[in-house]
């Protein structure tokens, strides 16, 4: 048996309205609803290709998850102590979850799809004292062994290799006794998510448990879901409100680290299988079931809302997907990050019939209105550390500006990244505000529109274009499948360069007279009319998960390539014509 010193809180039971612990709204389902099925798992498939499924009720998770804690704690695993979990999609992973959050464990959740290097230095950074995972993490943990120097523990779920520790097995073997959730402070840590770095150096967000009750509120109330929806969430993590909103978490049948590459047919086969009412998808995920969907003539009758996030979602992507649906179903793409989410949202219906023209005219993509209870504002550009909050950086409306949030969705700091914290946070008599890091501006309305990334804005001597509505501009020519705005030179005085990446459908003649075709829309438009250089990309480089959030620092090398290539060219013509 291993115990582990606590690395952070000691284990007195904490008195006081302030004690939450999400895990307690699981045990809260099961009261109230026991037989009621809590997650759905596509378990296999039968001679005839019919998928085979298993399932938890609440109940049988409730318990589970008690039979977990007690085997954690039995073998170290105990309040505080930050955990690497790496578990696929499935019934362990949410028995697992849970089980962690009522030890008061600190589960430490990085995403696979960031590429083996990142997610490596993550792991090092939460200096982690367990690791519970599958197989193939555990074999990652012992030839990259540097890396995991702080894991004292390591529990295998699945089949164990050539390595020891307990599995998940010796874990469960204890018969069901109720276990006594760990009463944790709001402000404790519950989790350290890593953002996807897709940016910048991918940076532990610290998750209290009140931060995930007050996800929970915030979502239950502004999309009104009531206990006994089923959802199919294809991003895991959002997976784990299901239980704490009283829905079916119907496990989908896919790799979710590339919902790009989803198979739509067993999207599609799941929704009316399980009488999906709500999803949660990625716009990748969106677009390629949209497409299929739409070839094929299908209908989800039953579905009654889709949520969105990860990366803004375009009209014509919506438009394909709304037409799967009933007239009283509605997609709502959301907007937030890591650090702070969700923090607006905008209903598909009013981007179609309103926002959408503007958007194409070069407004910028409108993210809605904030969740009520939060305070979201747009102050003025600086990529320098602000330290103390005040009135004077507010911009008017209709300015551009970055965007920044204060609420009970805000994390207040990185794990142990006080030069993160500097550039990301404000602070106001205790208050936390926090950046964006994003660009934006309030409408009249009150709407919030979304203009990219502070870091990707492109600076010359004379002007600043801002990504997403210059891009707008040559998004709107049907060849185009996306567009790209980059900055080639050293910052403050760039040259604007925009990238396309071609639909793969279609014959859309030359790229010589597409170019030429293109830089007249870009002409004729205020935003983009001094944009001299622009080049056809074969394929953007993105993040795996989303695919939607451009590598623009890959594309803007590239760029800078493209254009000495081309500037040597000119000159050997021009000294080919004089001689």
């Amino acid at each position: 048996m291993v115990i582990l010193e606590t690395q952070t809180q000691d284990e007195q039971p904490v008195e006081g309205p302030s004690r939450v612990n999400v895990a307690q709204m699981l045990g809260d389902m099961a009261a109230a609803h026991p037989y009621r099925r809590a997650v759905v798992f596509p378990a296999g498939r039968d001679a005839n290709g019919r998928v085979a499924y298993t399932h938890l009720t609440f109940r049988q998770l409730d318990r589970e998850s008690d039979c977990l804690a007690h085997g954690l704690v039995r073998f170290g695993i105990r309040r505080g102590i930050r955990t690497i979990l790496m578990v696929r999609p499935s019934l362990e992973f949410f028995a697992l979850t849970f089980a962690l959050f009522k030890v008061g464990a600190v589960p430490v959740i990085v995403d696979p799809g960031m590429g083996l290097k990142r997610m490596l230095s993550c792991l090092q950074q939460s200096r982690p004292a367990a690791l519970v995972g599958i197989a193939p993490a555990q074999a990652v943990r012992v030839i990259f062994a540097k890396y995991f120097k702080s894991v004292k523990t390591h529990v295998t779920v699945g089949r164990r290799w050539f390595w020891g520790g307990p599995t998940l097995a010796h874990i469960r073997e204890t018969p069901w006794q109720p276990f006594s959730v760990v009463q944790t402070r709001e402000d404790e840590t519950a989790a350290i998510l890593f953002t996807t770095g897709s940016t910048g150096p991918a940076k532990g967000a610290v998750y209290t448990h009140g931060i995930f009750a007050a996800q929970v509120r915030h979502i239950q109330r502004t999309f009104n879901i009531q206990p006994g929806e089923i959802d199919l969430p294809t991003f895991p993590l959002f997976a784990l409100f299901d239980p704490a909103l009283g829905m079916t978490a119907v496990i989908p049948d896919m790799d979710s680290t590339r919902p790009a590459r989803v198979n739509p047919d067993r999207i599609i086969e799941a929704v009316i299988n399980q009488g999906v009412t709500n999803m949660f998808a990625s716009p990748a995920l969106l677009d390629r079931v949209g497409r299929f969907g739409q070839e094929k003539g299908i209908k989800l009758a039953v579905m009654r809302r889709v949520i969105s996030a990860g990366a803004p979602v375009m009209p014509d992507n919506l438009e394909r997907f709304s037409a799967l649906l009933s007239q009283d179903a509605e997609i709502f793409p959301g907007y937030g990050a890591t650090e702070a989410m969700p923090v607006a949202f905008i209903g598909s219906r009013e981007i179609l019939s309103q926002t959408r023209k503007l958007s194409e005219k070069g407004y910028g993509i409108c993210v809605g209105r904030a969740f009520e209870g939060l305070d979201v504002r747009v102050i003025r550009i600086t990529d320098d550390a602000i330290s103390h909050w005040s009135e004077d950086l507010v911009c008017p409306v209709g300015e551009i500006g970055e965007i920044v949030v204060h609420g009970d969705i805000v994390t207040r700091a990185y794990f142990e990244k006080p030069r993160g914290d500097l550039f990301a946070k404000i602070m106001q008599d205790g208050r936390i505000w926090h950046r964006m890091g994003d660009l934006g501006w309030f409408d009249s309305e009150g709407r919030l529109w979304f203009c990219g990334r502070k870091s990707h804005r492109v600076v010359t001597p004379k002007h600043t274009y801002y990504t997403i509505p210059c891009e707008s501009v040559y998004n709107n020519h049907p060849a185009v499948y996306r567009s790209a705005l980059v900055g080639v030179g050293r910052k403050f005085d760039q040259k604007p360069v925009v990238c396309i990446e071609l639909e793969k459908r279609g014959t859309f003649g030359s790229q010589r007279k597409l170019r030429e075709e293109l830089l007249e829309m870009g002409s004729k438009s205020v935003l983009t009319r001094d944009i001299r250089h622009l080049f056809f990309h074969p394929g953007f480089p993105v993040d795996i998960r989303h695919n939607a959030k451009i590598f623009r620092e890959q594309l803007a090398l590239w760029a800078e390539k493209k254009m000495k290539t081309n500037n040597r060219s000119r000159i050997r013509k021009a000294q080919s014509s004089s001689s």
